[in-house]
């Protein structure tokens, strides 16, 4: 039987250094934010671990993980009062990636993945 999911509703981007949380998919999940002040789209990505995944979007000693864009990190940082985000999550990996490529193709973005 195949799962259906969705997006989840937007929610405001946590502030780690106030202790809010993040609510995302502990295994594979697809990510958006947008800054909700400009109602842009910023970035997308994915993650086997969401969760982990989009931690790394903030800089050390915020965020986890490793992410090679310094300028997706100072922006989220610079901007997190603005930010919201919503998750998608997914059983299987190669439907995630699917469904990744597929939010690349609408170029609305800030940032790439």
């Amino acid at each position: 039987m195949k799962q259906k999911f969705e997006w989840s509703e937007w929610k405001k981007f946590p502030n780690p250094g106030k202790g809010e949380y993040l609510f995302a998919p502990f295994g594979c999940g697809v990510y958006e934010l947008r800054n909700a002040k400009e109602n842009k789209f910023v970035l997308f990505g994915s993650g086997k671990n969401c969760a982990y995944r989009m931690s790394s979007l903030l800089p050390p000693p915020l965020g986890q993980g490793t992410r090679n864009n310094e300028g997706k990190r100072k922006y989220v940082q610079t901007h997190l009062e603005d930010l919201e985000y919503r998750t998608f999550p997914f059983l299987k990996e190669d439907e995630m990636k699917l469904f990744e490529k597929q939010l690349k193709k609408k170029n609305e973005y800030n940032f790439g993945t």
